[in-house]
């Protein structure tokens, strides 16, 4: 991983989210609560947003059906960030046990996530904002029964850079803290995503990309039909993965009524090669439609979505 300057506004606030974080997650839960009370009953925060989206999405629930989803919806997203917060005291072998030990990621069928991780090639793996995707630093360390044949040194994730330098350096340490020790370097702004990928394709690598946001420039970009909209996609990791005869397979991730997640993997392309790469990406929303109908607060519904598609 490479060293950073980290100014001492940094250091002081990631400091007390470390602090806060090594309280239990029990602890952490119990404020989601109350954070959701917050976020949905007082600050009203992007509300007008989550009920359009919500309202657009399942035309066939009621207001009462749609009001009790919007409050599960916050509730859910209060529970990613105490969290997020949690994950992030989980650093080096002492944090990892104590992410095992939570239960809070738990694989169910791992036989068949390395399987595909058997495939030759590399293999590209189609996240959401569905579960606790702040805790995918976490999938390595789950605890799974075979072992997942996820080597960090050889995994790279995308995301894209906040606006504030301080925030997106301290989400950085925070997902990433299970790995940072193990040889990880992939976390993958947006426009490096293409270099790194050409530079290491000779390579055997993990790529995980969360792709369910909506286009921010019109390169790679498409439409396709997603709960019951017009919806712009990009296609650039699927194209990535045709290029170079990945394998391709979809993370779902449910929510459980108990608390933590169970993660599925779920193949799309064993040799993505010659395949149309918007086929994949509506094979991609055509699961993520199936997730949201089982559980329709668990998806990041404050953001922006449909935006007008050109």
């Amino acid at each position: 991983m490479r060293k950073e300057k980290v100014s001492l506004g940094t250091r002081l606030t990631e400091g007390i989210m470390q602090l806060h974080g090594r309280l239990p997650l029990s602890y952490h839960r119990w404020w989601a609560r109350r954070v959701a009370w917050l976020l949905g009953s007082v600050l009203h925060y992007r509300r007008d947003v989550v009920v359009t989206n919500l309202s657009r999405s399942f035309p066939k629930k009621s207001y009462e059906e749609i009001q009790e989803i919007t409050w599960r919806f916050y509730l859910h997203l209060a529970t990613v960030f105490t969290e997020m917060i949690w994950f992030g005291a989980c650093k080096d072998e002492k944090g990892r046990k104590r992410f095992v030990k939570s239960g809070i990621f738990r694989m169910t069928n791992p036989e068949e996530m390395n399987r595909i991780l058997s495939v030759p090639n590399s293999t590209m793996i189609l996240q959401c904002h569905t579960g606790n995707w702040e805790l995918l630093g976490g999938i390595v360390q789950s605890g799974t029964n075979p072992p997942l044949k996820l080597d960090p040194a050889f995994m790279a994730v995308t995301y894209r850079p906040l606006e504030s330098r301080m925030w997106d350096v301290i989400m950085q340490h925070n997902r990433l803290g299970l790995v940072r020790d193990q040889g990880f370097d992939g976390y993958l702004a947006t426009d490096s995503v293409l270099r790194f990928v050409l530079a290491n394709k000779d390579r055997r690598y993990t790529y995980f990309f969360i792709t369910d946001q909506h286009p921010y420039t019109g390169n790679g970009a498409a439409q396709v039909t997603f709960m019951h909209q017009k919806t712009g996609t990009v296609t650039a990791a699927a194209h990535l993965a045709c290029k170079l005869d990945m394998a391709v397979a979809y993370l779902r991730i449910t929510e459980r009524e108990e608390g933590g997640y169970d993660v599925t993997v779920v193949p799309v392309a064993d040799h993505a090669a010659g395949q149309d790469p918007v086929k994949i990406m509506e094979k991609y929303y055509k699961l993520l439609e199936e997730d949201l109908e089982n559980q329709p607060w668990n998806y990041l519904w404050s953001h922006k979505r449909w935006k007008t598609y050109k």
